[in-house]
């Protein structure tokens, strides 16, 4: 790991398995928000992954969607925007700030997923540069970032677009000198061959579901630049990241078995499984031996972790 040594935070030991915040708790908290991320900090969860996107005006922020979606976002008046969702990419950054993100539509089907998500006031889509700045504050200096790079479909079919894109989130984590506790993680392994070109210093977090499992009600479908993946040939799959110089493996929880997590951790790979909320999953999680758990609900892996003489994070040996 001395490679690379933000990997020794997302690497399972003696009774520990890693916990992440998924866009911060977005069970409980808007998501992607720095409301969020703070109250996330604040339940001792040390290891955040977040969605990074690309404003017209270059600026990096973080959200998921391409688009503004409707059961997110609120206009200046505290509307639920109308009509046609406005392309991210369309946007610069001091349009992005008008709009309200901390709460969901209930009436939306994305809404309905969340009925436990608190509903705020004011909270506005952060720049990548925002949450750096937060990291970089005293007593925050053993938080980690998943960054995950969004794949634009309409963007990233260009190799100069996709080497630009990489480039403005680069030059964000070294500006705010956090290359040796961030991971550049996303479903499309062309981006990823860029980010290792681009970013040595920073290692690859390869995403990957099969494509029996649909998209998530409300949510961007992955685009996937990597190999065609089916469940027969399913478990090449760590082998793959592997040889394309992953150093994570990072697969939808319903998808890994006993033997897929074996080969990855025998190649030397990490496994980090998404997302899981429910008691059970989260239990099957424990007991194939992953080394992370990527959760909407942070709280309830903390409870299953202890409730089974296990933590998240490693204890003080004296």
């Amino acid at each position: 790991m001395t490679e690379f040594p933000q990997l020794a935070a997302f690497q399972r030991g003696h009774g520990v398995i890693r916990l992440v915040g998924h866009r911060g708790a977005r069970g409980v908290m808007p998501e992607n928000t720095m409301q969020g991320f703070e109250f996330t900090l604040a339940c001792g969860v040390k290891l955040l992954e977040f969605d990074v996107a690309i404003t017209r005006d270059g600026v990096p922020v973080i959200t998921h969607n391409h688009h503004l979606t409707r059961s997110v976002a609120r206009d200046g008046s505290g509307n639920w925007i109308e009509g046609d969702e406005p392309k991210l990419s369309s946007l610069t950054w001091k349009d992005l700030a008008a709009y309200d993100v901390g709460g969901l539509d209930g009436q939306s089907a994305y809404g309905q997923r969340f009925p436990d998500q608190a509903y705020l006031n004011g909270a506005r889509i952060p720049r990548l540069s925002d949450l750096c700045a937060l990291i970089n504050r005293p007593g925050h200096g053993d938080i980690h970032l998943m960054l995950e790079i969004k794949s634009d479909p309409d963007r990233l079919k260009n190799t100069q677009a996709r080497a630009e894109i990489v480039a403005a989130i680069v030059d964000e984590v070294r500006t705010a000198g956090l290359t040796k506790r961030t991971l550049m993680h996303s479903f499309d392994w062309d981006l990823l061959q860029e980010c290792a070109a681009q970013a040595p210093e920073m290692p690859t977090s390869f995403l990957t579901q099969l494509p029996e499992n649909d998209a998530d009600v409300g949510e961007d479908e992955a685009t996937q630049a990597g190999p065609v993946i089916t469940r027969d040939s399913y478990h090449t799959l760590p082998d793959l990241v592997s040889q394309a110089g992953g150093r994570l493996w990072c697969p939808y929880f319903l998808d890994v078995t006993a033997d897929t997590v074996m080969r990855a951790q025998d190649l030397g790979l990490i496994v980090a499984v998404w997302t899981v909320n429910e008691a059970n999953d989260i239990d099957r999680m424990i007991d194939l031996g992953v080394d992370a758990i990527v959760t909407d609900y942070p709280g309830r892996v903390q409870r299953k972790l202890l409730d089974r003489g296990l933590d998240w994070l490693p204890r003080a040996c004296c």
